[in-house]
């Protein structure tokens, strides 16, 4: 590339050129830069709780750096031996509580499957925690309606957030799940519990 220096005079320089979008090293490194790739569809729900579709190999540099505490796993099938690996190299607990994963109509949520994982997402000793079912749609966006009915969110914007991670996938039967769901037995829950109230 050709640029005028400041004394007027027509100088050349030479480019470098920017590394491949995909090219990384080992680890996932580029340059010999750690990458952090997040699993699909992750967001941070609160202080300490973090949600996403199933992470993989490539996600755990990322993961890493979360410093979490424990996963909460929402489907029947056994974790991969590669991610409990992971777990117990960076002393995360498992907590699995499977949902089968059905299709409407014949959709069955446990309500009290859902009830025993919000005991887990609630206690802070267990943050940072990270939830995910296969997507971090359906199963994890019950889970996580549910937990906004506890933060008394209005439904309008529980179902706001539901769609925004399930899409053109947003179940019918789960929003109906989460307006019945019944949070009098949570009465106890501070309210510190909040983002907004740290």
């Amino acid at each position: 590339m050709k640029v005028n220096g400041c004394d007027g005079e027509i100088r050349t320089v030479r480019e470098k050129s920017p590394a491949p979008i995909n090219g990384t090293g080992e680890n996932g490194s580029r340059d010999g830069e750690e990458l952090f790739v997040p699993p699909f569809n992750f967001a941070i729900v609160d202080n300490g709780i973090f949600r996403s579709g199933f992470p993989d190999s490539a996600n755990f540099s990322f993961l890493k750096s979360l410093g979490l505490r424990s996963v909460i796993y929402l489907c029947p099938e056994p974790y991969p031996d590669s991610n409990l690996e992971f777990l117990k190299a960076n002393g995360i607990q498992l907590f699995q509580f499977g949902i089968d994963g059905c299709k409407e109509p014949f959709v069955n949520i446990p309500e009290e499957t859902i009830r025993e994982a919000l005991k887990v997402v609630l206690d802070e000793r267990n943050h940072p925690l990270l939830i995910h079912c296969k997507r971090g749609k359906h199963r994890t966006g019950c889970l996580v309606g549910c937990l906004r009915k506890l933060q008394k969110w209005c439904l309008s914007s529980i179902f706001d957030e539901y769609q925004r991670f399930a899409a053109a996938k947003a179940r019918l039967s789960d929003q109906r799940f989460i307006e019945l769901f019944d949070i009098s037995s949570f009465k106890h829950v501070p309210m510190s519990f909040s983002c907004s109230a740290r």
